[in-house]
């Protein structure tokens, strides 16, 4: 028999009981173990194993017919069960208590606005169990008053804070947050003020989700949420073939529902990692934490309204990325000024996703760490790193940047990294009308208004190391800077080589062939 590439529900979830009776088991050697025991034609990727085990309680509610199929059974009405969802999330963050009944009369009046008429379900017991199953959402009931009376306690003894972050290490204190970022902004107050107000239109932001830990050794993969599943810049590619962790919905908000698959993504890496961590948390109204199976992340919530003064992410780390966006932004837009091109600030998704990871990945440990010791919560110090002038030397380029551009009434740059809206963006509590909206863009595969495309042509191989060639040339070797820059482009040029060396290999063979 043919060995083949593709797994079972039942395969899957045998995969997800292993990793369970071996928790110290490697996702790399779990994959190998599932190519031997399903005899499967190729090793499953790292990708594939993290998501099966992400999904293990679905795999456990299926019946056997499910689990012999190689795909799981599609819910017959996805648009439906994402809004009540989320709205049984934010219900949960409010701590609303709820029923199986009122869960189900949410479910009818959210089938009426979506107009399914006779494809409405009977939203019977058996629908409810089955939808509180999928979610991982327990029996319903009251939460009563203890919980708001623990935060009003915490609120009140900041030390009973600081006595929980004793327990655990520096480099196993996490803290994540969301911010908003409108990509392609303009340092001018006058025509930003207008593509803010009109980013709804032509989609021009984003949401980020950042995470690191104290000692800022471990900066996790960028969240993104955008608001299309595969905007025209991606060329038809999902954001994980282009290399990112992209979510999409039509507002591009956090919702309850990528966070907790964004929480649970987080836990597994812990657990291949053997490592028992904390993480803090604003009260937004996606972070529902309530009925996750977390086994290796503890969350602490901080209380309501002292995250801007107690929450590493914005004491600086959030501002050091976004400082180092700009600057991206700002290059691109004096290269572009000086081609003469009509708008500089142009500059589509993909291109705006890329200038984020790589600024993200260009924040220092050092950095990180210092902001986590400036919040004050730590009886211990962190790294004593200043770090200040390697910030204050990006906030003076960008000052450069800004008066080398043709604005009639410039930003400073408090305003360009900090601009409210893009906090409060990230952070609103989604209306039920707002919900039914999120809920349609599960299929969109591209923009509807037309996504901005890189207006340069592609390169050829042979114009990218010419171009190359150009530049080592014009190289001072005397100069210790220009002597790392050719180290650096030299870099480049053998990548370039070798990828085209393989490529012709390829062709070659594929000639040969046919």
């Amino acid at each position: 028999m043919k060995p083949s590439s593709s797994l079972s529900n039942d395969q899957k979830l045998k995969i997800c009981h292993h990793k369970a009776a071996n928790p110290s088991i490697k996702q790399s050697a779990l994959a190998n173990w599932a190519m031997q025991e399903f005899k499967l034609s190729k090793v499953p990727t790292q990708g594939t194993i993290s998501n099966i085990l992400a999904k293990r309680q679905q795999y456990e509610s299926m019946d056997s017919t499910e689990l012999t199929s190689k795909r799981q059974r599609a819910v017959k009405h996805p648009e439906l069960d994402n809004v009540l969802a989320n709205w049984v999330l934010q219900c949960q963050a409010r701590r609303v208590a709820l029923s199986g009944d009122l869960i189900k009369e949410k479910a009818r009046q959210f089938a009426r606005q979506l107009e399914l008429g006779e494809r409405t379900p009977e939203f019977s017991n058996g629908w409810l169990v089955k939808f509180n199953i999928r979610h991982g959402f327990k029996a319903q009931k009251s939460y009563g008053e203890s919980g708001s009376a623990d935060l009003d306690a915490i609120d009140r003894n900041m030390p009973t804070i600081k006595e929980k972050l004793q327990s655990y290490s520096l480099q196993d204190i996490y803290n994540m947050d969301e911010t908003g970022l409108f990509y392609r902004m303009a340092p001018d107050r006058k025509i930003a003020r207008r593509q803010i107000e009109g980013s709804k239109k032509d989609k021009t932001r984003l949401t980020f989700v950042f995470a690191a830990n104290a000692d800022g050794s471990h900066k996790m993969e960028p969240l993104i949420i955008g608001h299309a599943q595969r905007p025209r810049a991606f060329n038809r590619k999902s954001g994980e073939q282009l290399g990112f962790y992209y979510r999409s919905n039509a507002k591009a908000w956090m919702t309850g529902l990528i966070f907790r698959e964004w929480l649970q993504k987080m836990d597994q890496q812990m657990q291949d990692a053997n490592r028992k961590v904390l993480l803090l948390l604003d009260n937004a109204p996606s972070h529902v934490v309530r009925d996750l199976p977390l086994t290796n992340v503890q969350v602490f919530l901080f209380p309501a309204n002292t995250t801007s003064k107690i929450q590493p992410m914005d004491a600086g780390i959030i501002a050091a990325f976004k400082r180092r966006y700009r600057r991206f932004q700002l290059q691109d837009a004096i290269d572009r000024d000086e081609q003469q091109k009509a708008d500089i600030y142009k500059v589509d998704q993909l291109i705006a996703m890329k200038w984020a990871k790589a600024a993200w990945n260009d924040i220092s440990s050092k950095t990180i760490a210092n902001c986590f010791k400036h919040i004050g919560l730590f009886e211990r110090e962190t790294q004593k790193n200043e770090v200040g002038s390697e910030e204050q030397d990006i906030e003076n380029e960008l000052k450069d940047a800004i008066n080398q551009l043709p604005i009639s009434r410039p930003m400073s740059v408090h305003e360009l990294i900090n601009p409210e809206e893009e906090q409060q963006v990230a952070h609103e509590e989604i209306s039920y009308e707002d919900l039914i909206k999120l809920s349609s863009s599960q299929d969109q595969e591209e923009e509807e208004d037309g996504e901005v495309m890189d207006e340069n042509p592609p390169m050829s191989t042979k114009e990218k190391l010419n171009v190359l060639h150009s530049c080592i040339s014009f190289l001072d070797l005397s100069n210790p800077n220009h002597v790392i820059a050719h180290k650096v482009l030299r870099n480049i040029q053998f990548e370039i080589w070798i990828i085209e060396k393989k490529q012709t290999t390829l062709d070659r063979y594929f000639c040969k062939e046919y």
